[in-house]
C-alpha cells in the first residue's frame, strides 16, 4: 500500500515509490489547498501510480475536512472522471 503524507515544510503532498517520490505542490489558502503541480517518477508513468497518489491526496483532504482547488490539469482531469471527488472542489 502505498502512503500519501502531507509535507506543509516544503508545500507538496508526497508518496514514495521504489523510483522515486511523486509529488504534487500546493499553495495553501483560507483551509483550501491550490494544487499547482503533480509528478511521478519519469520511470513509472504510465502505469496508474498518479491516479493512486492523486486519490490518497484527495483522501488525506477529505478527512481534514479541506477542499482543493486543481490548477493541475492532471488532478482536474482525476477529478473530472471522478464525480465522487467533486465535492472536495472549493467553490
Amino acid at each position: 500500500m502505498h502512503e500519501v503524507r502531507n509535507n506543509p515544510e516544503k508545500r507538496r503532498f508526497e508518496m514514495d515509490l521504489p523510483e522515486g517520490t511523486a509529488f504534487a505542490n500546493y499553495i495553501e489558502r483560507d483551509g483550501v489547498f491550490i494544487v499547482t503541480h503533480t509528478e511521478t517518477p519519469r520511470a513509472i508513468r504510465g502505469r496508474g501510480f498518479g491516479a493512486i497518489f492523486v486519490r490518497g491526496m484527495l483522501d488525506l483532504i477529505s478527512a481534514e475536512k479541506r477542499t482543493i482547488t486543481p490548477m493541475c490539469s492532471f488532478v482536474a482531469d482525476y477529478m473530472r472522471r471522478h464525480p465522487d471527488t467533486q465535492e472536495l472542489i472549493a467553490r
